[in-house]
């Protein structure tokens, strides 16, 4: 935090002396004046609530915003001595829900006061909220940070938290672990997280042993009624694997063919060895390429960062109710997976299986399974909050570095398959292609974006993966993309799924994208009889030609695309020689069914058409355009 300080007070110096404004605030940075002696602090009591509720932040106090238009500026209107009762009585201004005062001795360092242009400037920190104390009200009222905005927080989001609070008070990481006693702790470890609780501001000192240690250990929950809890043995227990079991293990193991020993592994120890540990264990495993950036340095399958989050974020939410081991599955250029003890949240999952199109949808949301454990997990920098390994999922997802993930649930676990590739891969690239002219007479003839070709990738694949009982992440409006989904539905390229709320838009896209064959056009087109005596095979090359005459610029269906577009839909991928002899398959299709009348070539042209008026009428009129 104290970067950001120093580089924002120097920002708004330069500034300041040129007289110009550029927005510095952000979701957590609020720069404001001190009021006068009479003045409101309200606004600032806003802000404040908001970070608590959020993802913490910093007030700056002594600049303010003048002018409007081009003529708005930063002055610096200083600091004042009779601001500093409020500023340390400023953490005795929040209440929980029913009025009770919050305790929030540690989520406010004390105030900083720092020279800034001939005169001084005041800073005061707050750290956000634990997941089980949320939310903090302010005037009977609770606000979030959204952006620059100090946003009201709905009563039915409220109830939904308080529901969260009564399980959270059950967590297992809170129960305390049999046999063990506070000798069974390393005073080693426990001042370990004390230095790393201290960086930046320090808040407590290092314990010269463990009966003085007792009162934090307490505070901090490693210690409950005098006895350890599984979360004391899981920070600072000098041997957790002899008490916690599977609980603090994790196994990892290569899904190949042949069995190699060296590729299996079972890790074990206090949670942050075994993140780093799981996370070393992945990187040696996964395949790596090259990139011509940075001349020619290596590069993981997936996001280094990405891993890192996943693997913090499994032992973070996994259940510790579980006697369980966390698994870690590579199938190298295929996918990762990490099996998680636990299950999801009820309130949220989507699940509207009913209907033609069956969805299985996972809110994303902020509220980790083991807040206490969290908490000790932002002080190591090893867990973000505010749900942010769905939202770094989607988010990368979107940004075309990864393909789809996507869950699968079982009885006691969840998995999470991140998928080597791409999104917008050259499967929906030719899916998009072959929809040429039916996306740009929605569009009123103008052509898919990259952002909206990627949104409507995630929906489309979404939707493939649902019905394989695959659960996939719902795109909400804290989404980067989500204008693209507001775009899109304008258009009518997708559409509200029933299973919608108010509070939660679930897209499907329009089905025409979607739809698997043309055997109903075909047989009208051809008659049942002779439609039904063809083979499978030439069934579905006929249906991808109908789908290519009808939908697409060219109109034209050439044997290698329709190879590409059956290949894809039968989920193979890479083997190019699998692909050469599919392909040759094809062609001896589409010759049988030139010959026997279900295929014509246009004259003088390339690529065929399914022999009716129809599709001559189209390629005519495509041919009259270009």
């Amino acid at each position: 935090m104290e970067n950001v300080v120093d580089k924002t007070l120097s920002i708004l110096e330069a500034l300041i002396v040129q007289g110009r404004f550029e927005e510095l605030e952000t979701d957590t940075l609020e720069i404001k004046p001190i009021p006068s002696d009479s003045g409101s602090w309200g606004e600032r009591y806003r802000s404040v609530c908001a970070f608590l509720n959020t993802r913490g932040g910093i007030l700056i106090l002594g600049v303010t915003e003048e002018g409007q238009g081009a003529a708005r500026r930063y002055v610096h209107s200083g600091y004042h001595t009779h601001a500093e009762p409020k500023l340390r009585e400023l953490r005795n201004h929040f209440t929980e829900r029913d009025g009770r005062p919050l305790p929030l001795s540690e989520n406010f360092p004390e105030p900083e006061l720092r020279y800034f242009m001939g005169g001084k400037v005041a800073i005061q920190y707050v750290d956000e909220l634990s997941a089980d104390l949320k939310y903090a009200f302010y005037n009977h009222k609770a606000y979030r940070r959204h952006l620059t905005a100090d946003m009201v927080i709905t009563a039915a989001e409220i109830d939904r938290q308080d529901e969260f609070k009564e399980e959270a008070r059950q967590a297992r990481e809170l129960q305390p672990v049999e046999g063990v006693t506070a000798s069974d702790l390393s005073l080693d470890k426990l001042n370990e997280y004390i230095t790393a609780l201290n960086r930046g501001v320090k808040i407590e000192t290092l314990k010269p042993d463990l009966f003085s240690a007792m009162p934090f250990l307490a505070r901090k929950c490693f210690v409950k009624d005098g006895r350890v809890t599984t979360l004391g043995m899981l920070v600072c227990g000098e041997h957790p694997e002899d008490h916690l079991g599977f609980r603090c293990q994790v196994h990892g193991y290569v899904d190949l063919p042949q069995s190699i020993a060296q590729d299996k592994q079972d890790l074990s120890g206090n949670i942050l060895p075994l993140m780093e540990s799981s996370l070393a264990y992945i990187l040696r495993n996964i395949q790596v390429g090259i990139t011509v950036e940075r001349g020619g340095t290596s590069r993981p399958q997936y996001p280094e960062a990405l891993l890192r989050e996943t693997v913090n974020n499994a032992l973070a939410h996994r259940s510790y109710s579980h006697d369980k081991q966390v698994i870690l599955a590579i199938k190298p250029g295929m996918h990762l997976s990490i099996q998680n003890p636990g299950s999801f949240r009820e309130g949220l999952l989507i699940r509207a299986t009913g209907g033609p199109v069956p969805l299985l949808r996972i809110i994303p949301e902020a509220k980790p399974r083991n807040p206490k454990l969290a908490d000790v997990l932002r002080v190591f920098r090893k867990w973000e909050g505010r749900g942010i390994g769905m939202a770094t999922l989607t988010d990368l997802c979107l940004q075309n570095e990864i393909d789809l993930p996507y869950y699968m649930f079982k009885t006691e676990d969840v998995t999470l398959y991140l998928r080597a590739g791409q999104l917008l891969d050259d499967r929906m690239r030719r899916l998009f292609k072959a929809f040429e002219r039916h996306i740009e007479t929605k569009l009123h003839g103008f052509q898919l974006t990259e952002s909206q070709q990627l949104v409507l990738s995630y929906l489309i694949k979404s939707e493939w993966d649902n019905e394989l009982s695959r659960y996939t992440v719902l795109l909400t409006p804290d989404n980067n993309h989500y204008n693209e989904l507001l775009s899109l539905e304008r258009h009518g390229l997708i559409h509200k799924h029933p299973a919608s709320t108010s509070i939660y838009s679930v897209y499907v896209v329009d089905r025409e994208l979607v739809k698997k064959d043309y055997v109903d056009e075909l047989r009208s087109l051809f008659g049942e009889v002779s439609f039904d005596a063809l083979p499978s095979f030439h069934k579905d090359i006929l249906s991808v030609v109908y789908r290519l005459n009808h939908f697409s610029k060219e109109v034209v269906a050439s044997a290698k695309e329709v190879s590409f577009s059956l290949w894809y839909t039968r989920g193979e991928r890479g083997d190019i020689r699998g692909f050469d002899a599919f392909y040759r398959k094809v062609r001896n299709a589409f010759n049988a069914l030139a010959k026997s009348g279900f295929l014509v070539k246009p004259t003088g042209g390339r690529g065929y058409l399914l022999d009716d008026g129809s599709a001559r009428e189209m390629l005519k009129a495509s041919t009259e355009r270009d």
